[in-house]
């Protein structure tokens, strides 16, 4: 029996390296970063931001769809036929009488044998002429687009819509810094406030420590430790929950910035750079042409206005320059079907001209200045959001930092009423009621101030959206 702590004891030794290794394992595991390092690990990892790139490169690939057009089209073609009963094609011709023997004549001048046709004796005549039992043909045509409506809107329409989906992509980074920073700044008040949690109860426990030595020594009935109790165990359950709160709290960080659910994240964050932070010149003037969803209707109103000048412009002819070259065989055995060539070759010009469409430009025309005017519309209830907007984040804004201010004395003024209550209550001035009452108080200071700070930080954000100087880089 007396050797029995010494095998836990070398057992315990001999463990300590293994839990050491894992230790340090788990750490190399965790992401230590700062805010901004979050943000930028957001815009490299984030699928949404990747969705937005991926839309940008699908309508660089429709831009350049559109813009083919405009280079010559080039095609082939390829053909075979076997007639077993051969096609009668009618010509007209002059007879001196008898039976003639009919030439069959294929496309492309081809002569072949067979077919009989009986003429009149004087005047013109119809033979029935056959084609040859085996025709193959082989193609290739060209043509190049001189004007065309459809092609001159791809063209002219490719700047403005590469500069929306740009932009596109612009407002999801700056969603993204918003909501990366916020919940950035909602871990941290929700750690910070663990930490005052069990600052809180280490107070506690000395004091219900303190209160049932003074109730076993007579000095004070049991209700002062027995209030020292409940409040410790209102303090352990706060921990419990505010400990669970960060669980979620940071799952959701890692969401939105990207990052694997399974790698453990800690925050680092200076407190007295959060402060300098939180400070934003509240006299900025609106500037409408900051905000990115107002570029992004400024934007989208060049599109529409292309679209106007596309109907207005659609009765034009399109006009394309087309050639062509063939190669045509006939004969009646395959086997010589390829043996003569007879080729074709032309090149002119293709015009198409829109008469009647039975009113649909009109129409389609109507519908593109309706829709223009709508979009000034958006723009108009746009500008007017906007300013509504930042109203409410200015006066939100200062309506924190002013909070922030006063709470920030009131821990110092908790901290100063604590001490003293503690000290009076040890000297058996105060009751115990005192001592929980200025604990409660500066608990409740601490956690109001920081939640103040942290409101403030968020608060600046909104303030820095509606300004549209929130910028991800």
């Amino acid at each position: 029996m007396k050797k029995l702590p010494l095998i836990l004891t070398s057992a315990v030794l001999y463990l300590i390296p293994f839990g050491l290794c894992a230790q340090s394992v788990a750490d190399t595991n965790a992401a230590v970063v700062t805010l901004k390092q979050s943000i930028d690990f957001a815009l490299k990892n984030q699928p949404i931001l990747k969705q937005a790139y991926i839309d940008e490169a699908i309508n660089e690939r429709d831009i350049r769809i559109g813009l083919s057009a405009w280079l010559p089209q080039i095609g082939t073609t390829g053909q075979y036929q076997h007639y077993f009963q051969r096609p009668a094609v009618l010509a007209g011709g002059t007879n001196t009488g008898g039976t003639t023997t009919g030439g069959t004549t294929g496309t492309g001048g081809t002569t072949g044998t067979g077919g009989t046709g009986t003429g009149t004796a004087t005047g013109t005549t119809q033979q029935n002429l056959a084609i040859a039992h085996n025709v193959s043909t082989l193609g290739a045509q060209v043509s190049q687009v001189i004007y065309n409506n459809d092609v001159l809107l791809a063209s002219r329409s490719a700047k403005y819509s590469r500069q929306y989906y740009k932009q596109n992509s612009e407002s999801s980074k700056i969603d993204l810094a918003s909501d990366v920073s916020k919940a950035f700044y909602d871990v941290l008040l929700s750690q910070r406030q663990l930490q005052i949690i069990d600052e809180d109860i280490v107070r506690l426990r000395r004091s219900l420590r303190d209160a049932y030595a003074r109730y076993q020594a007579g000095v004070v009935d049991k209700t002062d430790y027995k209030q020292a109790t409940i409040a410790l165990n209102n303090s352990l359950a706060s921990r419990k929950a505010t400990q669970e709160a960060i669980i979620s709290k940071t799952a959701y960080l890692k969401q939105v910035m990207g990052l694997d659910p399974q790698r453990r994240l800690v925050l680092s964050y200076d407190t007295a750079k959060l402060q300098t932070e939180a400070l934003i010149d509240t006299n900025q003037a609106i500037n409408y042409a900051n905000r990115i969803e107002y570029r992004q209707l400024q934007t989208q109103k060049n599109l529409l206005n292309l679209n106007v000048s596309y109907y207005r412009w659609s009765f034009l002819p399109s006009l394309s320059a087309v050639g062509g070259y063939s190669l045509a065989y006939f004969n009646d055995s395959f086997s010589k079907l390829y043996n003569d060539t007879y080729p074709t070759s032309f090149a002119g010009l293709s015009l198409s001209i829109p008469i009647f469409q039975g009113g649909r430009r009109l129409h389609n025309l109507s519908k593109a200045r309706l829709q223009v005017e709508r979009n000034d519309l958006d723009l108009v209830n746009s500008r007017n959001a906007i300013s509504a907007e930042y109203s409410a984040a200015l006066a939100t804004y200062k309506s924190n930092y002013n909070n922030w201010q006063v709470l920030r004395e009131n821990v110092s003024l908790a901290t100063d009423v604590y001490k003293v209550v503690e000290l009076q209550y040890r000297e058996g001035i105060k009751t115990y009621l005192d001592v929980i009452v200025s604990q409660a108080d500066l608990r409740t200071a601490q956690l109001n101030y920081y939640n103040a700070l942290y409101q403030l930080l968020s608060s600046k954000i909104d303030l820095q959206r509606s300004l549209g100087i929130l910028r991800a880089e």
